[in-house]
This record gives structure tokens, C-alpha cells and sequence, in this order.
């Protein structure tokens, strides 16, 4: 769950510090991809019309060759829908860097970040029915637990969380990759990692990316409702908009249920590209921890702008926005916007772990795009094809 990087948000499992003492530059990851046999990217398959890649890759599939041709990612995937509902999906690479299987369609990967749009919509809907007060502060509902140097529950409101303006320290930047491997960890633990540590800023005062905003999120969720978070995004969320491949894993449970690619990582950075598909995702929690399809995102960012999942009250609050850094991206409650390059915007959020990237998102009129990657772009022009693809795919 990353900070920021080249004006990009960043959401992995740690900050992008670590991130890139963890993983090689995109040419060494190139190479090592290269001598594991990895061939051309295959061609594109449209799901609505199974023949229209005879003609040849389109923009989006070209767009996807270029991150494993040149960027050295084992494998890409892509879902696109347009405005009508017409949904096209994409893979380039392969989905197994031992067997060299093919990347199967519209596969299951694991979303990091992404489950911080999903953790604020819970939030939101208990705002809308009363539960919960956006301007009311942590100690509101959590009384004495967020303390620290520089750190006072009695100062920090929920909005503050969502928002990314809590000054709180991100606990993840202390964990590292092997670490959040193999090890399970209870929320309580994360928040007390953050704790250790002075603020970051005073309340309020500056943006500033922490995965502690949103363990304290889920936390309060918890303690409004009675139940488990993950139950509670099953009910109002994942099963409301018939979100069939999407899922909070199980306490122990570090396999992926579905058809998926694999996800590589390398860790330290001059070691091996290393399988990381398997692992334990509790360092994300509510922060982190949702694995999905690209097309569950593209519906889920969908039915979100539509407003099947808030009110209108809670939604417009959901859509005010803080600027984060220069590059026009800004930052709402759990939900980013960015410019396009054919005009206006799209809504969504991104998300990095280990082994796996998505970006994407939705535009007012119905387009919805998300793009995964199976392992996490370092280089600055990986970074970029990412984004890239993500504005070819919503604008072509």
C-alpha cells in the first residue's frame, strides 16, 4: 500500500522507499522474464466478439504488449466497457512463468488499495444511516486507543481518515516483504506498528497517503456494527451488485481461489524474480486485502458513480476532493480522480501488494477500464504504460 511516486498514488504494502529497495528496475525484471521463456504477448480476445482480434491488436492490447515487451512484466490483463455495456477483455504475457500457461481471461488477482474504496463506501453508508459522523473524532468511537507522540484521537475525525489528512504515520513502511509473506497479523497489531511513531502532520493539515487511516476505518466500522468487516463488505457491497469473483480472504487463507495468473515480486532487489502468488494479506486488512477481477472493479466503480452503493449526500462527500501533489490527481474520501487526455476525468483508486498492480477506474457516462500487471512497476516508464493504458482504453 505505497505513498506517492512520480505523482502517481502509490498504494502497496509499503512505501515506495522500500518498494524499490524490494523490486529491480523494469530492464533487470525485463531480462529475467526474457530467459524464463517468455514468447510474444498473445493476441487480444474481445468477449463480445470472440473474432475481432483477427484483425489485429487494438490499441489497449498494444498498449498491454508494451508492459511485457518493454517492461518486463510477466503478464498483463485488461477489462474495458464502454458506455453501451459492451465489455472487451485483454491478456498479453503468460500466466506462469515456470509452465509458461496461458494468462487466463479476466482472472483473479489481488487488489490491494483498491479494498479502500470498498472500506469507504461501508463507512459512508453507515454515515447515511446515522451510525457514524464523518466530523465526529476517532476517540467518538474508539476511546483512548489512538495515541502517541504528536497523536490524539481527540483530534483526528473520520473524515480526516478517508481523506488521507490524518497526519498518522503508515505502519506499513516497517514491514517488509517476507515478513508480510508469512506472518498473520490482527489489525490491533498494524495500528500499534503506526503508533510506535510520531505523527506525520498535524491534523488536517496536509495530504498525506497512510494505511493506518483505514485500519482505524475498518476498526470503527467494526466496533459501530458488531461485525467483522469482512462480513460486512460482503453484505453491503460484494453480494448488492453481484460482484461474483470478488472476495475478503479468510484468516489464513493465502491461496487464490479462482483462475490467476501468478504474481512475481523480487525482494531484495538483486535477487530472483520470486513467485509471491501465495502469501498471507492480513498486513492489508482494510487497507489492502480484497482480491477481484478486473471486470467485479469495473462494475463496482460503475454501480459506485451510479449511485447504487450511496445516497446522494454521501456520494457528493465521497466526491470532494484535496489535491495530491501537481499532476491534477486529487483525492476524496477513498476514491481518486484523475484527468484524461480526450477531456474530463475518471473515478477510481489503484492498488499495489506484492506479485500484483491495478489501476483503473470509471467515468460519469459509463466507461469503465481496470488494468492488472503481475508484478509491481518500478521503473518510471512502467509506471507510466500502466497510466497509460488506463487513459487508451477510457479515451480510444
Amino acid at each position: 500500500m505505497r505513498a506517492l511516486t512520480g505523482q502517481n498514488l502509490r498504494s502497496s504494502t509499503r512505501r515506495d522507499g522500500r518498494r524499490r529497495r524490494a523490486v529491480s528496475a523494469a530492464a533487470a525484471m525485463a531480462v529475467g522474464v526474457m530467459t524464463l521463456g517468455v514468447l510474444a504477448p498473445p493476441a487480444a480476445s474481445d468477449s463480445a466478439a470472440p473474432t475481432a482480434a483477427a484483425a489485429g491488436p487494438d490499441a489497449v492490447q498494444r498498449a498491454l504488449n508494451t508492459l511485457v515487451r518493454d517492461d518486463g512484466m510477466p503478464a498483463a490483463l485488461a477489462s474495458v466497457k464502454d458506455r453501451n455495456g459492451r465489455a472487451r477483455t485483454y491478456t498479453a504475457g503468460v500466466g506462469d512463468l515456470t509452465t509458461g500457461s496461458k494468462v487466463p481471461r479476466d482472472g483473479q488477482v489481488r487488489i490491494g488499495s483498491n479494498t479502500k474504496a470498498f472500506t469507504a463506501v461501508v463507512v459512508l453508508q453507515l454515515v447515511g444511516e446515522g451510525k457514524i459522523d464523518l466530523d465526529a473524532f476517532v476517540d467518538t468511537y474508539l476511546p483512548g486507543l489512538v495515541r502517541g507522540e504528536g497523536i490524539d484521537g481527540n483530534r483526528i475525525t473520520v473524515r480526516h481518515l478517508l481523506q488521507h489528512t490524518s497526519g498518522l504515520p503508515d505502519y506499513g513502511v516497517h514491514l517488509d516483504d517476507d515478513e508480510i509473506r508469512n506472518r498473520y497479523f490482527e489489525p490491533r497489531e498494524l495500528l500499534d506498528l503506526a503508533l510506535d511513531h510520531p505523527a506525520d502532520a498535524e491534523p488536517g493539515k496536509t495530504w498525506g497517503y497512510s494505511n493506518t487511516n483505514y485500519v482505524l476505518a475498518g476498526l470503527i466500522v467494526q466496533k459501530v456494527t458488531g461485525r467483522p468487516l469482512a462480513e460486512e463488505m460482503d453484505r453491503r457491497i460484494i453480494q448488492r451488485i453481484g460482484l461474483r469473483h470478488t472476495y475478503f480472504p479468510a484468516p489464513g487463507e493465502m491461496t487464490v481461489r479462482e483462475p490467476h495468473p501468478r504474481g512475481y515480486h523480487r525482494s531484495p532487489e538483486d535477487g530472483p524474480l520470486r513467485d509471491f502468488t501465495e502469501m498471507d494479506p492480513s498486513a492489508g486488512w482494510a487497507a489492502g486485502q480484497l482480491i477481484s477481477t478486473n471486470s467485479d472493479l469495473n462494475r463496482f466503480f460503475t454501480a459506485l458513480l451510479a449511485g447504487r452503493l450511496l445516497p446522494a449526500a454521501q456520494l457528493a462527500e465521497m466526491r470532494t476532493t484535496v489535491p495530491v501533489g501537481t499532476s491534477g490527481l486529487r483525492y476524496g474520501l477513498g476514491i481518486t480522480s484523475r484527468t484524461l487526455s480526450c477531456g474530463g476525468v475518471y473515478w477510481g483508486h489503484g492498488g499495489d501488494i506484492a506479485g500484483y498492480e491495478t489501476r483503473g477506474g470509471a467515468t460519469d457516462d459509463g466507461r469503465a477500464v481496470n488494468v492488472a500487471v503481475t508484478s509491481i512497476p518500478t521503473d518510471e516508464a512502467a509506471v507510466r504504460h500502466v497510466s497509460e493504458a488506463v487513459d487508451t482504453a477510457l479515451c480510444g
